[in-house]
């Protein structure tokens, strides 16, 4: 990797990784800070060049698998693809890919070492710090394509620093409500704010709100939404899209699991019709990317007898997706869910949202300054659901070792509410906790 002209490598010399991520969480005051002010002055100290075509994606749902399938057609085409993501499950390099690979310690630490070298004075968030790092890393390691999923709303999230040649929002719900507003009209102002002026903004919320509409309308984006400006079509085994230019039919259905992934495919299908022009790609790379997609925590399978399942489903728009994957799929004895969540979401939506699919709740507190209380989620519960049965652990390891106890080859075991739930069985997985279980791909 080329150095950096501004770069001191002697900053900081003697910290390994986990001193880097303990020194960035504790840098700034605030776990999160909206604004861009920070984030472009450290970006023009930096003097970052790139000549790449971005690829912005926002959302309340949805964002996570629209960058993966994004990243993996691109690859399967032969492009040199950038990916940013968050958060991470057990990893801080799975955020940073390029061509598909997670970024080395080594590689990470002296992007941050670049990024400390300009800040200066500048206090930035973690969130903050990483993006710059990530892009930093991307610039020198002449990339094709980058594809940069927002954190947190759009028009004041760190990535909307870098200019896209393509924005795509996948979905607007009621998620972040203190930071973004409590309606789906400002919510979706605010995932709107990544357009551009004659740039392609596609949306794949099947009624989008008439802020995101207008504030398209007001700079000029070309604004494309799902159902209207582009279609899909859902057959048994495959499926077709069509668009402005191009058809493509019979395509394979999505690696990921569930129908609402046809949603988000169709959205990169559009990003990819949009961008035709510089980033040729073939159907066979589309449907070899689609084949191949992979994301951990989205519905992904652990194991069968009893079936075990991941979902990170963090708020009631994505735990209503999590119960129609639940509800069509065929299983002949009970779910359990293994459920712990973070204090400042909507605990009681998710409970509502997924009550229909689960028979016992196993529950437990989240090991993190946000976690909820156990003790709180089983009263939450127990409000909702007077006459369930509900089981209260200490710890998310604890519930999940107990519910493959209980459960029967038959049952089905659901890990729910959380990036934090999911990462505290899959972390206890790869020590051997339980079983020797081992995590594919996410295809049954």
């Amino acid at each position: 990797m080329p150095e950096h002209p501004d770069l001191s490598a002697s900053i900081h010399a003697d910290f390994d990784l986990n001193d880097w991520l303990a020194y960035i969480e504790a840098l700034h005051p605030k776990d999160i800070e909206m604004g861009l002010g920070r984030v472009n002055q450290v970006k023009q100290r930096l003097n970052l060049q790139y000549n790449f075509p971005i690829i912005t994606v926002a959302g309340t749902n949805g964002k996570g698998s629209t960058c993966a399938m994004l990243e993996h057609i691109y690859h399967a085409a032969g492009y040199r693809v950038a990916s940013y993501s968050s958060p991470h499950l057990l990893r801080y390099s799975e955020r940073v890919r390029v061509a598909c690979h997670e970024i080395s310690d080594d590689d990470l630490i002296r992007a941050f070492q670049a990024i400390e070298s300009a800040r200066q004075e500048i206090q930035l968030t973690y969130f903050e710090y990483g993006t710059l790092a990530a892009m930093w890393h991307f610039c020198a390691s002449v990339v094709d394509v980058a594809i940069l999923e927002v954190g947190l709303g759009g028009r004041l999230d760190a990535v909307n620093v870098f200019e896209p040649s393509c924005t795509i929002v996948t979905s607007v719900d009621l998620d972040h409500m203190d930071f973004l507003g409590d309606t789906r009209e400002l919510i979706g102002a605010e995932k709107a704010g990544i357009f551009r002026a004659n740039i392609p903004a596609i949306c794949g919320d099947l009624s989008p709100p008439q802020s995101l509409i207008a504030y398209a309308e007001k700079i000029g984006a070309e604004l494309k939404c799902i159902q209207h400006d582009f279609q899909f079509e859902r057959h048994q085994d495959d499926w077709n899209y069509s668009g402005n230019q191009f058809r493509l039919d019979q395509l394979p259905m999505p690696a990921l699991i569930g129908d609402f992934q046809l949603y988000n495919a169709s959205c990169v299908m559009a990003a990819i019709e949009s961008l035709q022009s510089l980033l040729p790609v073939s159907k066979e790379a589309i449907s070899d990317g689609l084949l191949t997609v992979c994301l951990h925590g989205r519905y992904q399978y652990l194991s069968s007898k009893p079936d075990v399942i991941l979902d990170v489903a963090h708020n009631p728009h994505a735990a209503k997706s999590l119960a129609e994957n639940l509800k069509n799929t065929d299983t002949t004895g009970k779910t359990i869910a293994v459920f712990a969540m973070l204090a400042d979401k909507d605990i009681t939506g998710v409970i509502q949202a997924i009550a229909s699919e689960v028979d016992e709740w196993y529950v437990s507190g989240i090991s993190h300054v946000r976690g909820a209380d156990g003790t709180m989620i089983q009263q939450l519960v127990h409000a909702e659901l007077p006459h369930a049965a509900i089981r209260l652990f200490n710890g998310v390891e604890n519930a999940y070792a107990q519910a493959c106890i209980d459960a029967n080859e038959n049952d089905r075991i659901i890990i729910l509410g959380s990036f934090f739930t999911v990462a505290e069985v899959m972390r206890a997985l790869q020590t051997a906790t339980f079983n020797n279980r081992t995590i594919n791909n996410g295809a049954r």
